[in-house]
């Protein structure tokens, strides 16, 4: 009973930020200019990895629904650094992860995520353009490649474009995000996030408080928390309930960030991209760049945390207040209503032949 009036109380914490986050994530996806993300990014040496960082930390997209944006800055003519960079801090925040951080983890954690990402962005792509400047430079020589929308296959990591493109108004280009957002994007963390939150509730429950207080802080707890996200497919928004887990469970707020970056950031598909497209060195330098940062940021975090006593609170009503609480019961009917429909897509099963068979 005890499970289930934690998971409950977990769940209608975070729904009316789930709902607020995938709005905005559709109204970006809508709205944002497909052009401004594919200006200027392929000429000069810093500037182009600081307009990729701060373009992609806004957009709606997971771990694998990046890769067609990337490649098509690329494709574009961004610099290996600038693209690298785009695909660094785009899956690592976003307005959905932002409100469920919010949620779920308390004000602190929701500002520090959000600048991590950035810093771990702008940090790997420096050290990109820091090797392989010269390669760079003599990219931005060569016509630039054939632009248009590519498609990736995140199993295989094949990347095919295609030219056309389809011209809507404001009102069914807003209802096409929204669409988006609540197929795409919801059909990408539903089960992880349910997922998250059944661990968050059981920890809470059955688990003794600051049980993994001994191993969970410092550089060797990091390090597994990159070994667990790096070859992991999640999203942004799906890992937070599991973060929520491991802060219950005693692991330090730092060792978790390095999770919430590395998650995103990395994995099978990503990694396979990136050797295709931009090269091995890349490849090796934007894990590097990831690797080293987020522990970084993590002892940072610690740091932070100890030098201003701040203890980070798992749910938290986010600031509702009591008079708000109906809205969190509309928005848990309303978030399980779209998790259900994207249950349906997912698991329908595949049309029966037609005709009999002996």
């Amino acid at each position: 009973m005890i499970l289930l009036q934690n998971l409950l109380t977990l769940y209608l914490e975070a729904a009316p930020w789930l709902l607020l986050g995938l709005v905005l994530a559709g109204l970006l996806k809508a709205w944002l200019p497909e052009g401004l993300l594919r200006k200027k990014l392929g000429e000069g040496r810093y500037g182009p990895i600081l307009k990729a960082t701060l373009l992609g930390a806004p957009l709606p997209l997971c771990s694998c629904s990046v890769l067609p944006a990337a490649m098509g800055l690329r494709r574009s003519g961004a610099s290996k650094s600038a693209t690298v960079s785009f695909m660094i801090s785009t899956p690592e925040t976003g307005p959905d992860s932002i409100a469920v951080t919010y949620a779920l983890l308390g004000p602190f954690m929701a500002v520090v995520r959000p600048v991590a990402a950035i810093v771990s962005a702008l940090f790997t792509g420096f050290l990109n353009t820091l090797f392989i400047a010269q390669q760079e430079r003599a990219e931005t020589e060569k016509p630039l490649p054939v632009a248009g929308t590519p498609t990736c296959d995140c199993n295989t990591g094949d990347c095919t474009v295609s030219n056309s493109r389809a011209q809507t108004g404001g009102w069914q280009r807003s209802l096409n995000g929204m669409r988006y957002a609540f197929n795409d994007i919801l059909d990408d963390i539903w089960l992880w996030l349910f997922a998250g939150l059944l661990l968050a509730a059981v920890v809470m429950s059955f688990v003794p408080t600051d049980s993994l207080t001994s191993w969970g802080d410092g550089i060797p707890a990091m390090l597994m928390m990159l070994v667990i996200g790096i070859p992991m497919y999640i999203c942004a928004t799906a890992s937070t309930p599991l973060a929520a887990a491991m802060i219950l469970a005693g692991m330090s707020p730092g060792t978790v960030l390095v999770f919430l970056l590395a998650g995103p950031a990395t994995n099978l598909a990503t990694m396979g991209v990136i050797q295709k497209e931009m090269g091995i060195k890349t490849l090796y330098l934007y894990l590097l760049g990831i690797s080293v940062s987020s522990i970084l940021l993590g002892l940072a975090t610690n740091w932070l945390v100890g030098l201003l006593g701040i203890s980070i609170e798992i749910g938290n009503d986010a600031g509702l207040g009591e008079p708000g609480k109906w809205i969190t019961y509309i928005s848990g009917v309303i978030f399980l209503y779209f998790s259900l429909r994207s249950l349906s897509r997912q698991w329908r099963p595949l049309p029966q032949r037609s005709g009999t068979g002996t």
